[in-house]
């Protein structure tokens, strides 16, 4: 069993930058692919990022591509989302997930852990 908890929202101009964390539990988080997804009121709850489970493989949602990095550090059971040039459609709920499996997948019915979510607000 893996728990992950977020962190590193809050509110933030166009333009700017914000650093996602996610803080996980449990023995298995270095066998367990990661992902970041967001979600608007209204709307599906939508992939942004995902990174395998040794960091081999990253895959980013087109919106965010050349924006956002994902990435790890299993000594210390988290992983991070780096978001640069936030724009206002990015505002929304940003979620971590897992899965137990090495391998990234971009829909959110194959993933396992799910935290919380942080909001991140993006003004224009």
């Amino acid at each position: 069993q893996v728990q992950v908890v977020e962190s590193g929202g809050g509110l933030v101009q166009a333009g700017g930058s914000l650093r996602l964390s996610c803080a996980a539990s449990g023995r298995y988080f270095s066998s367990c692919a990661m992902g970041w997804f967001r979600q608007d009121p209204g709307k599906e709850r939508e992939f942004v990022a995902g990174i395998s489970s040794r960091s081999t493989t990253t895959s980013y949602a087109d919106s965010v591509k050349g924006r956002f990095t994902i990435s790890r550090d299993n000594a210390k059971n988290t992983v991070y989302l780096q978001m640069n040039s936030l724009k206002p459609e990015d505002t929304a709920v940003y979620y971590c997930a897992g899965r137990r499996t090495f391998m990234i997948s971009t829909t959110r019915e194959e993933y396992d852990y799910w935290g919380q979510g942080t909001q991140v607000t993006v003004s224009s």
